[in-house]
């Protein structure tokens, strides 16, 4: 998802499973339709169900919590949630790995892509969590070879690509470790353990925007005027400072 010769940069923190991702569609495509074609956009996934998370002891009664979780969230994002979720996403890695292969299909693909691997989540119920039910959801898409994707989702240079995402995620910029703004998703970095030398990565979704006149970072649940303000900052003119965005 790129723009020809475009000053402007922006890396998308997300993952196919994350409601808040889910709740921020419509937000992003006005942005990026705002922005136009002279912007550099591209998706970073960053893994929120890791293959190496421990499973829940009691499937159903995770299933039911997490539900709870996502009907609240959808209270602050207005998004669609399913009636019933028959279990949580046992790894975001399947689908991950088809949105990344998609990408070289075209931005219309990958749109695609990975708006019906989250409804399988968010309208279905079903998280598509295993590459078969990655396959299973794909089929019929317009424009989509499931089993074609399918094999190129298995190849070492997109396992390689979400793997680099996933370390790119487990990196973020100091501003996001700095956050105290007040909200129930302020997007300030998670930590990956009990230490603060475990680590930390960003939260879902981020964005990060690159430009002549520097960085701007809008992290967590926002609204589409602090993404706007954040893209002309990077933009510039090139004296302008993005200090004031450095907290968001």
């Amino acid at each position: 998802m790129t723009g020809a010769d475009s000053s402007l940069a922006v890396a998308e923190f997300t993952d196919p499973a994350c409601p808040w991702a889910w709740g921020s569609e419509p937000k992003f495509e006005q942005l990026r339709t705002a922005l136009g074609d002279q912007v550099r956009w591209r998706r970073v996934y960053g893994i929120l169900f890791d293959d190496c998370d421990e499973p829940a002891p009691d499937p159903a009664a995770e299933a039911a919590w997490y539900h709870r979780e996502l009907l609240e969230i959808s209270t602050h994002t207005a998004a669609p949630c399913p009636a019933h979720l028959k279990w949580v996403a046992a790894s975001s890695w399947p689908a991950s790995l088809a949105c990344k292969a998609a990408e070289v299909q075209g931005t219309d693909i990958a749109d695609a892509v990975l708006r019906r691997l989250r409804e399988t989540t968010f309208l279905d119920g079903e998280p598509a969590d295993t590459p078969e039910r990655v396959r299973r959801a794909l089929e019929g898409l317009p424009g989509v070879d499931a089993s074609e994707l399918a094999r190129a989702a298995a190849s070492p240079e997109v396992l390689e690509a979400v793997r680099r995402d996933w370390a790119e995620t487990r990196s973020p910029c100091a501003e996001v470790r700095e956050i105290t703004t007040p909200g129930r998703h302020n997007g300030r970095a998670k930590p990956l353990g009990e230490m603060p030398e475990d680590g930390y990565r960003y939260a879902l979704p981020t964005l990060v925007f690159t430009g002549p006149a520097g960085r701007a970072v809008v992290p967590g649940w926002r609204p589409l005027s602090e993404y706007l303000d954040a893209a002309a900052a990077a933009r510039g003119p090139a004296e302008s400072r993005v200090s004031s965005h450095k907290t968001l």
